[in-house]
């Protein structure tokens, strides 16, 4: 489904994407893992339009990327989870989420989406009319992953959705994942809580100073300590 060659990135004059390529099938769940700086956010800016300078070949399900901007590729049915939420201020869960569905394609239901999004997210339910940022930061990443999805993308980036968010959490966004993956929805996820990504992920690669240097299956780097410690210890 995305297919990346020979990725480089810049902010300013700092070069910090070096030669990154990779691939995620239709259905699978990547976690990109790496230390803090490591280029991980970087990559999935890049992929979703959001860096001022790459170069290199992205191809998303078959159409080239690279010249499209950020709300083109959001059409073509990849959505993005930024680490900062951008919950915006003033709007209730109602409105965030219609956000989403002004960005897609606009052939989905707006009553019907809510509706439905709403059973997925039963934290969100009782909130939709209060306003986003009155919500705790559990619940914000919650309505921040509920927008990306109402539009029913066919990939997800998403960065670091579990900084900052208490362990019950944690784990009832990792059911959310599983159950986004059993319906045919592609994930790449950036994370920092490596051991949870690895038991959420099909595969996992590491990035270390703008460069892949590890690709494996999640249960063969989830045994291997001593890569874990080399590439992915704070």
């Amino acid at each position: 489904m995305l297919e990346i060659k020979d990725l480089n990135a810049w902010y300013g004059s700092s070069h910090t994407l070096h030669g990154v390529s990779l691939n995620v099938k239709q259905g699978e769940v990547v976690a990109l893992v790496g230390r803090n700086g490591a280029g991980k956010t970087t990559t999935i800016r890049s992929i979703m339009g959001l860096m001022p300078k790459i170069t290199g070949s992205m191809q998303f399900d078959g159409k080239n990327l690279v010249s499209l901007k950020a709300h083109e590729r959001y059409r073509l049915g990849l959505a993005y989870v930024p680490e900062e939420r951008r919950i915006v201020p003033g709007l209730t869960v109602r409105e965030n989420l219609q956000l989403g569905l002004v960005a897609g394609s606009g052939k989905i239901d707006e009553r019907e989406a809510i509706e439905e999004i709403a059973e997925s997210f039963p934290r969100l339910k009782e909130r939709l009319d209060q306003e986003g940022v009155t919500m705790s930061g559990g619940e914000q990443q919650m309505l921040a992953i509920a927008r990306a999805t109402i539009a029913k993308p066919k990939m997800i980036l998403l960065d670091e959705p579990s900084e900052g968010i208490m362990p019950v959490l944690v784990e009832e966004m990792g059911v959310l994942f599983r159950k986004l993956r059993d319906q045919g929805v592609t994930l790449l996820l950036v994370e920092q809580n490596v051991e949870w990504a690895l038991r959420l992920a099909d595969r996992a690669v590491i990035l270390d100073q703008g460069e892949v240097v590890y690709e494996s299956s999640s249960e063969a780097l989830l045994a291997d300590k001593d890569m874990q410690e080399r590439y992915c210890a704070v």
